[in-house]
Formats: C-alpha cells, sequence, structure tokens
C-alpha cells in the first residue's frame, strides 16, 4: 500500500464476488503481524479475524495508521451492495492469492485475498510480476554506494587514490541501506551488472570475465548477490540487472575463451626496473596485489605457457619469451600493448567479431558499431552465433532463476536489432512477464535519418529496437517489439531546457511518442553514470536546485518509468564529470564517487530539499494509476509551462497535469472529462462542467488534478506547494 496522506495508507483491489471471498492486511509478508477485522466494526485488530465480502468490482482501500480503521470506495459500479462482513468462522479456500504492494513504511505494506477459485497469481520471492510501469527505478553503483564490507574492497591498478578502493561499496552495504532507498519511495533498485570483472578500471562491471560468476569483490560470506535479492524482495522492492552481451573483458572468458596477452607483472615502464613500481597496494609490479602469484588471469583455456606462470614467479623476474616475438620479458618499455591491449586480428572468431576498433565516423555507421571494439577492454562478442547465445542465455537464465525481475541491456546499438531481439526473447520465453529495456545512447533526439534531421539511420536509433517494422522509414508498419529503452530522445532537450529554466523544446519531441512500439514503458531519466544535461552531455547536474525541482515533476507526471540516479537526491557531486574526463582524475573526482558519508548522516541527507521532494513526488505517483500507465496527450508546451492529460479511463484514473518554472503559472486546459478534480498537491477541489479546467501552479512546483481524486497526497516541501 501507498502513503498518500498523513497516516492514510491506500491501494485498489479487484473483488470478483465469488463464495468465501476474504480479504485481510499483512504487513510483514508472511503474516507473522496481520490484522482482520474480528468485531465487524471498520477497525482493524491485529491477529484479527478475516473479513468476508461479496463486493464485486474494483475498490479503493484505505487504512488509516493512527486509528486502525478501513475503509472499501467503489473505483468501477459494483454489481453487489453487500456490505463488507467479518467473520471468526474458519472457511478454507482452494486457492489463494496475494497482491504484494509497496510501501514507504512498515506500517501496512500488502493486502492478502482469498477466494474458493480465485486463481493464484505467479511470484518471485514475494514479488508478483506484473506491469513495470507501476515502479519507479532507483539506480546505482553497487562498487561506489556503500561498504558493509571491508574485507572485500579492491584497489583497481588503473587512477589509484590511497583510502578509496575502486571496490568499495557492496551487496552487504546494499542490504543495510534499503531502508533508504524505500523511505525515497522507489520500488525497483537497478544495479550494475554484478558478474565476474577484470581490467585495469573494472570497478563499474562492464568488463565481464566470467557470466556464470559474480564478482568476490561484491560479496561477503553472508551477503550473496542472491542474499540481496531475496533481502529486496522482503521489504517489497524489485531488482533490475544491468547486462552486457555486446562484449567481454580483454581477458576472455573464463572458461570459454582466452585472448592473448602477456602475465601484466612482467611488465616494466620504459626506464623503469623490475621490482620497482610503487603503486598503492601494487609494489614490484603491477599484478594483480591480492593473487599469490600476482596475476588474476585465472582461465582454464589459457595456454600452458600462461597457466605456468599464472601458479609461479609472483616477481615477475624469471624470464619468458613471448610467443608472438621471441622478445624476452621482462623487459623495461616493451610494446604495453602485449600486457594491456588486444591483437584485434588473433581472436578467436568463434567468439569475436575481427572487424578491429572503432574510430571516426564509425560511430554513426551501422556496421562498424556493430562488428568493432569499442576500447581495448571491450570486445565485441559474436553474438550471432549459437555458441555465444548460448554461454550468455544460459547464464541469463541462471540470474532470472535467482530471483531477478528486470534486466537493462548496456549497448544496444552495437547489436543488430534482430539478433538482439533473439536474446530478449528467450529471456522473456523463461520468465513469462520479464521487462526488459536497454540503453541506445545518442547526444540528440535521434529519430533517425528516415523520418527527421538526423546524422544516421533509425536502424541504430532507439526507437527502431522497441518495434518490429522492417522499413525505418514507417515505425508504424510493425508492432511493439516488447523492448523498451531509456529516453534519450528527451533527455537531450534537458541541456537546453529544464537546466536553464524552462520548458522549451520538450513538447515537440513528445509529439514524436508514436514512433515508439510503446511510449508508456520508455525510462526516463535526467542523469546517469554516462551523460549530463549539459552542452557535452557529460556533467552531473550543478545547477539551481529549483531547476532540479522542474525536472522531476515532468518525469514523474510524463509517461514512463522515471528513473534517479544515486545521489542526485542531494545534488551529490554536482557539476563534476560522470566519469574521468582527465588523464590524471580518479574516481573522487566524479559523479561516480563514493556515496557512504551521506548514508551515515541520514539526517542531513533526508532533510535535503531535493529528498524530500522526491520522496512525495513517488508518494503521489504510486497512488495515481495513470501517472504509471497512461500516454501523455493533448501536451501544450510554452517555456515557462507544460501542460497535458493521463488518461488511463479503463482503470478508472483521468488527470490533468500543470508545470510550472520559476515562475507561478495560470494554466488552462480544453476538452477535459467534467466531473470534480481534486490535486494531489495542494489539495485544491475543482468542478468541472464545460470540459475546460482552469488553475494556478507555484514556481517549480505541479498540479496534478486527478478526477474523482481523494486530494492532497503528502505534505509541502520547498518546491512542491
Amino acid at each position: 500500500m501507498n502513503l498518500v496522506a498523513n497516516n492514510i495508507w491506500s491501494t485498489q483491489i479487484v473483488l470478483d464476488g465469488q463464495a468465501s471471498q476474504r480479504f485481510k492486511f499483512d504487513t510483514a509478508t508472511n503474516w507473522a503481524v496481520n490484522y482482520g477485522d474480528s468485531n465487524g466494526d471498520g477497525i482493524l485488530n491485529q491477529n484479527g479475524s478475516d473479513i468476508f465480502t461479496n463486493l464485486v468490482g474494483t475498490y479503493r482501500v484505505q487504512v488509516n495508521d493512527a486509528t486502525l480503521a478501513y475503509t472499501l470506495t467503489p473505483v468501477t459500479t459494483s454489481v453487489s451492495s453487500s456490505n463488507v462482513s467479518s467473520s471468526t468462522s474458519s472457511i478454507k479456500s482452494s486457492v489463494s492469492s496475494s497482491l504484494v504492494l509497496s510501501s514507504t513504511s512498515s506500517s501496512v505494506s500488502s493486502i492478502h485475498s482469498s477466494g474458493a477459485n480465485s486463481s493464484a497469481t505467479s511470484s518471485i520471492a514475494g514479488i508478483v510480476n506484473g506491469d513495470f510501469r507501476k515502479e519507479t527505478i532507483y539506480f546505482l553503483l553497487t562498487a561506489r554506494f556503500y561498504d558493509g564490507d571491508a574485507s572485500n574492497n579492491y584497489y583497481n591498478r588503473d587512477r589509484y587514490k590511497a583510502g578509496d578502493p575502486h571496490w568499495r561499496g557492496d551487496f552487504k552495504g546494499l542490504i543495510q541501506k534499503l531502508d533508504y532507498i524505500k523511505d525515497l519511495g522507489f520500488t525497483a533498485i537497478w544495479v550494475t551488472p554484478p558478474v565476474e570483472n577484470r581490467s585495469g578500471l573494472d570497478y563499474h562491471g562492464y568488463h565481464a570475465y566470467d557470466f556464470y560468476k559474480v564478482d568476490p569483490r561484491l560479496e561477503s560470506p553472508d551477503a550473496s548477490y542472491k542474499n540481496f535479492i531475496d533481502a529486496a524482495h522482503s521489504k517489497g522492492l524489485k531488482v533490475i540487472q544491468d547486462v552486457v552481451i555486446n562484449h567481454s573483458s580483454q581477458y576472455g572468458l573464463r572458461n570459454a575463451v582466452w585472448i592473448d596477452h602477456l602475465p601484466i607483472k612482467y611488465y616494466v615502464p620504459a626506464g623503469g626496473v623490475q621490482g620497482n613500481i610503487v603503486n598503492g597496494p601494487y609494489l614490484g609490479n603491477l599484478g594483480d596485489y591480492k593473487s599469490t602469484f600476482r596475476d588474476d588471469n585465472d582461465n582454464p583455456v589459457a595456454p600452458q605457457w600462461f597457466k605456468e606462470r599464472h601458479t609461479s614467479d609472483s616477481a615477475g623476474i624469471t624470464p619468458l619469451v613471448d610467443p608472438k616475438t621471441g622478445v624476452t620479458v621482462p623487459k623495461a618499455g616493451y610494446d604495453a600493448n602485449r600486457f594491456f591491449g588486444i591483437d584485434a586480428t588473433s581472436l578467436d572468431p568463434n567468439w569475436y567479431h575481427l572487424d578491429g576498433f572503432m574510430s571516426g565516423g564509425d560511430w554513426e555507421s551501422p556496421l562498424a558499431l556493430q562488428r568493432k571494439h569499442m576500447a581495448g577492454d571491450t570486445i565485441d562478442l559474436a553474438t550471432g552465433r549459437q555458441n555465444v547465445k548460448d554461454y550468455l542465455n544460459g547464464a541469463m537464465k541462471m540470474y532470472l532463476d535467482m530471483g531477478v525481475d528486470a534486466i537493462r541491456l548496456d549497448t544496444v546499438k552495437h547489436i543488430e536489432r534482430n539478433e538482439l531481439l533473439s536474446y530478449v526473447n528467450t529471456w522473456k520465453a523463461h520468465k513469462p512477464g520479464l521487462f526488459v529495456f536497454g540503453e541506445n545512447l545518442v547526444k540528440g533526439t535521434g529519430f533517425g535519418s528516415e523520418i527527421a534531421n538526423d546524422n544516421a539511420s533509425a536502424v541504430i536509433r532507439p526507437w527502431w529496437y522497441t518495434r518490429t517494422t522492417s522499413n525505418p522509414a514507417d515505425p508504424r508498419a510493425g508492432g511493439d517489439s516488447g523492448f523498451s529503452v531509456l529516453d534519450f530522445s528527451v533527455f537531450s532537450t534537458f541541456r537546453d531546457n529544464v537546466t536553464r529554466g524552462n520548458f522549451g523544446g520538450i513538447g515537440g519531441v513528445m509529439a514524436m511518442d508514436w514512433v515508439y512500439g510503446d511510449a508508456t514503458q520508455l525510462v526516463t531519466f535526467f542523469q546517469n553514470h554516462d551523460v549530463g544535461p549539459d552542452n557535452d552531455f557529460k556533467y552531473r547536474y550543478g545547477g539551481e536546485m529549483g531547476n532540479a525541482a522542474m525536472v522531476y515533476n515532468l518525469l514523474w507526471t510524463n509517461r514512463g518509468i522515471p528513473t534517479l540516479y544515486y545521489g542526485e537526491e542531494i545534488m551529490f557531486q554536482g557539476g563534476l564529470p560522470q566519469d574521468i574526463a582527465g588523464n590524471s582524475d580518479t574516481i573522487d573526482q566524479t559523479g561516480r564517487a563514493y556515496f557512504g558519508p551521506h548514508l551515515d548522516n541520514l539526517a542531513t541527507t533526508q532533510s535535503h530539499p531535493l529528498y524530500q521532494h522526491i520522496k512525495r513526488l513517488n508518494q503521489i505517483r504510486s497512488a495515481i494509476p495513470a501517472l504509471q500507465k497512461a500516454p501523455s496527450t493533448q501536451v501544450s508546451e510554452w517555456g515557462a509551462g507544460m501542460s497535458f492529460v493521463r488518461d488511463l479511463s479503463s482503470e478508472g484514473s483521468y488527470v490533468v497535469v500543470g508545470l510550472a518554472s520559476s515562475s507561478s503559472q495560470s494554466i488552462t486546459v480544453n476538452g477535459v472529462k467534467n466531473g470534480t478534480y481534486r490535486d494531489a498537491v495542494t489539495g485544491t477541489s475543482i468542478n468541472v462542467t464545460n470540459g475546460t479546467i482552469s488553475f494556478s501552479v507555484a514556481s517549480y512546483s505541479a498540479g496534478i488534478y486527478v478526477l474523482n481524486g481523494i486530494g492532497k497526497i503528502g505534505t509541502n516541501g520547498t518546491f512542491l506547494r
């Protein structure tokens, strides 16, 4: 259930009127603490009797957690006027169904109902598969969020900073801070790829070495990835796993394919002497400091000469002849690429593409994008080959069986659409109802040269992957592919509008929503680990706080599923680059800095105006189905303000939204349904009889007028008021 006003919790349930239909409230999702109504007086009591009813239809259930009074109000027409009654008699039902709902407190977390012929709802570890548009997403880099176990901390060899291990946060720390995310009101957590990685800078998880193993630098004996998933589910939170199928690390894939290079412990820089390297814990050489023999490439399919050095010569001083060139190492100044890079022409074609590295215009060329390596530590997998598919799909099925609820797919445009969809459809067949969305990064609206002013074809643009059409000039020639994407189109406007205090241009981009398979499933965002809303698409937002509030007002009321990147709620690292930008940057100087100190000082963090702002937006969105699932229509945008309608009449939910920038706005919307509207922000009530609604919105605030709404949700803050 969701907190919709002071002490008031609300949700909707569907009643079918079958024999023995009853419900009660479960606050622990395991019946340890539950509430029924033993006296039939509309007041809940702990461990009370089931509440029996023969009502039929959709009803809004509300509970006052101070008085324990509960009410049922019809949302759609009921065919029965029977009253709810309670009974102490025991009536057995053959099947029980449960609906697990989100909340920002443990006061009331779910309603359980049962009927003699009701059908069971499928669930994984307490989380019911359902419409993912109901969710809001908190995105974090696991290794940079919160450190619960210092024993698994690890310094990468690149960008060393004393006191700030790259691998610092872990699942134990994340489990400890689930209540923080839940208090903010989020219902889903997107974590960076948990699979084991290898590279000189792999803390982020995008350089996979073993898809079948969770990176031990994230786990603890009492806090595995599975433990985290289960802990999230126990709190009503879903888990989104970030997945990369486009590439592996330059180490190859453990047990599958090896990529030729020399052991790193034999590298000596020009002018250096073996044994003299001092790079934090990397003393003597740059071989892995936590491995007994200073080598972390334990791939069983490596050649024998390499495996022998993996288990010997930790100092890297025993001469080794490079089988590729005949040169003996260690040797000062010897080709660094033989230690840290790859030879793109000698890769195993059964696993990798052999087309070289990306450069220049390749970034707008479909063939180059989908067959070349992005960098020396992202080696392009031959994703069309069956052995590669079997390897990747086998791993993904393992994580889905572990309880993962949704997938975010990285580097989408680097894989041909139909090939990518074959993976997605395999996962969805394994776990019906799975929500999968992806990152197709474009620094512009990105609709493709066939239908808009663009410098590349639509076949590498976001909308293309959400459709099945074979004609890039005609999106409607094919249906919804069942795959969604991050909304880079609206995001691309932010550098020129909301960050400067206006909405200019957003309406024009939203007018193109028709190109997507389903624009209501787009995953929306203001910034993330790769991009920010600035001229270089590079920096965390560091401007006026009111402008940030204005963006969140838009994202939480517009179509799509809103996502927040960790720390946005306090403008964390505002103005700094999202990733390392200079040759000497360390990650504490970026948007990927460690967040722990702010989680250790919750009083300050949770009192931040944006924290409270986002928390209330989550309360509002969770209580209004139209804000979750309806398209945005009747869009009007005039720079200083915006308005649009969210019409989900099929589920009895209809909303008129008005947004204001730095100045208050008087807003009029024509062609709306008649009836009584109540503003979820101010509680103002307006009766519409002529199809026109007019209202005022304070600066940096929103008007969220809900037809037959319950009124004000949450409490006033700095911006929503």
